[in-house]
């Protein structure tokens, strides 16, 4: 096989671990490349690297995906394979008889890997809405502002970070492993969300603050429960972030409301001391939400400045999707 071959072959299966393990949209694998490869390869080896790099990946064993999405995953995979090959190839049909025995779950994981060769793990709920809420679940623009910290971990390192509306975790837990920062206050507002957050500190390796054992090397982290509407400026004081970050959360005109209100809080509680910096991540899904948040700021006399696109693709996410990182000036 020639050089320039290997390094195909490599990127065809780095995307399709990356893909897997994330658990994102089947239709965004290389399919059509596979396809080429496998008409160009008499042997299934090409196949036997992508189960090993997917389904048999050990943090997929460890911490498997949902059982549908790994069923859907091999049953594409077996069509490729038996559209350019007549010989069957035992191991896929054993990898899908094993998900077709296996239990379905409300709950499955996704995990990305870092470029210091970890990775962030995360149980999330299987449906997009879910005991009434689309927090327990990882939206595109967290994945975009993760990106964007590990490429400016300056902005975070020895720092105390004040994540609003934080989700499944993805953005501080990346953070945490990447940047160093001094403390990490994880936030959200709904029970189940903050249940399942506390889950996904633990299970990468994190503790949390009242944790004695907690690891000195680590940031002091805490998951803490944060109603933009009824919290205080007492209350936003204790916190004392020297960062304040947030990733798509502007989903309807209450909710811009409301993250105005509390920056506006936020910029209160430290009248004597320098504002903290803000980052506010979103995905351009509709022009007159933004420009609504970008009417409340200027009335809120909060200043911004959309910082440049960064070209550190390191987490699958739907690439047509315009995403736009804000640095706020409270």
């Amino acid at each position: 096989m020639a050089p320039e071959e290997d390094a195909g072959t490599e990127l065809l299966l780095q995307s399709f671990e990356r893909r897997f393990l994330a658990a994102r949209a089947l239709r965004s694998f290389p399919w059509q490349s596979l396809e080429a490869k496998l008409r160009d390869s008499s042997d299934s080896e090409l196949l036997r690297d992508i189960l090993q790099k997917t389904v048999k990946h050990p943090v997929c064993v460890k911490h498997p995906p949902s059982v549908k999405y790994a069923r859907c995953f091999l049953s594409e995979l077996i069509k490729k394979h038996e559209a350019v090959h007549t010989e069957p190839l035992d191991e896929l049909y054993e990898a899908l008889a094993e998900t077709l025995m296996a239990e379905e779950s409300p709950q499955g994981h996704r995990s990305y890997l870092l470029p210091s060769e970890g990775s962030v793990t995360l149980s999330e709920s299987t449906a997009i809405i879910s005991h009434g809420t689309t927090g327990l679940v990882t939206w595109d623009a967290a994945l975009y502002l993760a990106e964007w910290a590990i490429e400016n971990p300056a902005a975070f390192t020895d720092r105390t970070v004040l994540e609003l509306g934080s989700g499944a975790g993805l953005t501080g837990l990346a953070i945490c492993k990447m940047c160093r920062p001094r403390a990490y206050i994880f936030s959200d507002c709904h029970s189940r969300v903050l249940e399942q957050l506390r889950g996904n500190v633990l299970l990468n390796g994190l503790s949390l603050e009242a944790d004695i054992t907690a690891n000195l090397d680590s940031p002091r982290v805490t998951v803490a429960q944060l109603d933009w509407d009824v919290t205080t400026v007492h209350q936003l004081s204790a916190f004392q972030p020297d960062v304040v970050i947030a990733a798509d959360v502007l989903y309807c005109p209450e909710a811009i409301v409301s993250l105005v209100g509390v920056l506006r809080r936020l910029a209160a509680c430290r009248e004597h001391q320098r504002a903290p910096e803000v980052y506010v991540a979103f995905t351009v899904r509709n022009p007159e939400t933004c420009q609504l948040f970008t009417t409340e700021l200027g009335r809120a006399g909060i200043r911004w400045e959309a910082e440049p696109r960064h070209d550190q693709k390191l987490f699958p996410y739907e690439e047509h999707l315009e995403m736009a990182i804000l640095n706020l000036t409270l």
